[in-house]
């Protein structure tokens, strides 16, 4: 493999490089057929293969049951904040949200436009630094979902476990499906983003229950309905063709790597050296509380905000880039998703160790 940096950055997200390298031969010549990835059309055999392909392998990944279907959208997940509450809500309806960061403030805009909100919990006070336990907070007995973001990519936090509710279950699962092994069958939608753990930028994907596909107003717009795309294939209009073909790359490379088991071990095994080496020293400072730490986004913070701009520089420098953290948090954040390999988190750990000496 030829030199590349260490790439820390929240999304887009490292890839395999096994996948780029493919990838960047299908482009051009897809198959030996002639014809770049890229150039196909979405209603050619050859592309329809790549996305039932695609679609079996992520079914296999997470155990999708049959009664689920998976759509393969555009627009983003941010997309999703609406789309969630036009299918599912209502005027006269209420839906539960937990405010745990950025992207659940976002959709609690967007669902307010469609329907009651009832905000159950926040951790906005603490600067979200924590998810909340069942203990935290109460459901409305009629409340059509439950709506929560699984990891924050801002703050550097992370359910643990899944919220339990007879409620219909919503899910952002943006930056950490494919992290783990889920229970599919407890959730009436999940929606991902594919830019962090499945993919490059252009494709979301989502995972709804069939009989919720039924619940959507008349006068809901064609595109905006999830039961258009479930009854074409995800094929109504032009998909997005090369993001779906890579997540089907990443999603092989995921069964060869040995399934959601062994990635989240992994992935626990990098975690558990960075926050060693955070909570080994009295230089750096993790944000998010210890019950509620991601796996896959890490922040902290240095004793001063001169400090954490000298350490970012200079950590680029070595190849160790996109360590800066999100202005509303300030300080550093190391994202480390499926694809980061262990080598740069330890690199990482022996330049935290220097620079802490050097300056501490």
């Amino acid at each position: 493999m030829p030199d590349r940096i260490y790439n820390f950055s929240p999304g887009p997200a490292t890839l395999p490089y096994e996948v780029l390298v493919q990838a960047a031969k299908d482009i051009v010549n897809f198959n030996d057929r002639g014809i770049g990835l890229i150039e196909m059309s979405h209603r050619s055999k050859e592309f329809i293969g790549v996305v039932d392909q695609c679609e079996a392998l992520l079914r296999q990944l997470l155990s999708i049951p049959q009664n689920y279907k998976v759509l393969f959208l555009q627009g983003g997940a941010s997309t999703q904040f609406a789309m969630v509450p036009m299918n599912l809500l209502g005027p006269g309806k209420t839906a539960s949200y937990l405010n745990t960061g950025t992207w659940a403030k976002k959709a609690i805009k967007e669902a307010k436009y469609f329907g009651t909100v009832d905000v159950a919990y926040s951790s906005e006070d603490t600067n979200f630094d924590r998810v909340p336990s069942g203990a935290d907070y109460t459901i409305p007995p009629g409340a059509e979902y439950l709506y929560f973001v699984s990891n924050n990519t801002i703050f550097g936090t992370q359910f643990q476990s899944m919220p339990e509710t007879d409620k219909v279950l919503v899910c952002d699962m943006s930056s950490d499906i494919l992290s783990r092994p889920i229970d599919v069958s407890r959730f009436g939608l999940i929606f991902a983003g594919a830019q962090k753990n499945m993919g490059p930028a252009g494709c979301t994907v989502v995972i709804i229950r069939e009989d919720l596909l039924d619940r959507t107003l008349e006068n809901i717009p064609t595109m905006f309905r999830y039961k258009t795309h479930a009854d074409k294939g995800s094929m109504f209009n032009t998909p997005p063709c090369f993001a779906i073909y890579a997540m089907g790359l990443v999603l092989k490379w995921l069964h060869a790597m040995g399934g959601l088991p062994v990635i989240e071990k992994m992935n626990q095994d990098k975690g558990a050296l960075l926050y060693q080496a955070i909570d080994g020293s009295s230089f750096y400072r993790g944000h998010a509380r210890k019950d509620s730490r991601s796996l896959m986004n890490i922040t902290f913070n240095l004793p001063t905000p001169e400090l954490e701009a000298k350490f970012v520089k200079e950590a680029t420098a070595q190849s160790l880039d996109g360590l800066k953290g999100h202005r509303s948090v300030g300080g550093c954040r190391a994202s480390i998703y499926n694809a980061f390999p262990r080598a740069g988190v330890e690199k990482l750990v022996r330049f935290m160790e220097e620079f802490a000496k050097n300056n501490g």
